[in-house]
């Protein structure tokens, strides 16, 4: 694959103060095996969804639609949930329409704008997105055994505390 890197990226390591009967990791290591694991589940679940018939689904799209949510947003609504601009917002509904995932109809509430709302297929691929992580996470604690895993999970939880789950990363990777 060349995609792949050597697992020696960081050139400038400091030696570090290894525990005892536990071998040292630097501290580089850490946030590609975490990005190394989110890249395993997303890769896994959109391969499934894939077959499921939504092969042009992507990772970014899962962001917009719950960015969206079952109320709708507006697209300068969107942009602010997904850290991006009104016009990027708008284009990534435009793709989101194209796929049949979202649409855009009148605002109730203001007939000067226009609402963006999930479709019944914009639905439908969330629905079995969440279904594809329960699978995978299943398959997660079979491997490592369910009390490691939630171990895993409450440890990143209790660091990353509440503003954990957020919707902007593609705002985030590009800005």
């Amino acid at each position: 694959m060349d995609n792949v890197v050597d697992q020696n990226v960081n050139q400038v390591v400091d030696p570090r103060n290894e525990e005892p009967g536990v071998p040292a990791r630097e501290g580089f290591e850490l946030p590609l095996l975490l990005f190394a694991g989110f890249r395993t589940i997303i890769d896994e679940l959109h391969a499934d969804l894939a077959r499921q018939g939504h092969p042009d689904a992507r990772p970014a799209h899962g962001f917009a639609l719950q960015a969206i949510g079952v109320g709708g947003a507006t697209a300068s609504e969107l942009g602010r949930r997904l850290g991006v601009s009104k016009q990027a917002a708008g284009k990534t509904v435009d793709r989101l329409e194209a796929l049949g995932y979202a649409e855009r109809v009148d605002d109730p509430q203001d007939a000067r704008r226009k609402l963006v709302r999930l479709t019944p297929r914009g639905l439908d691929v969330l629905a079995r997105s969440a279904a594809g992580f329960d699978e995978i996470r299943a398959r997660w604690a079979a491997a490592l055994g369910e009390r490691r895993l939630r171990e895993l999970e409450d440890g990143l939880a209790q660091v990353v505390g509440p503003s954990g789950f957020r919707l902007d990363a593609a705002g985030w990777f590009s800005g």
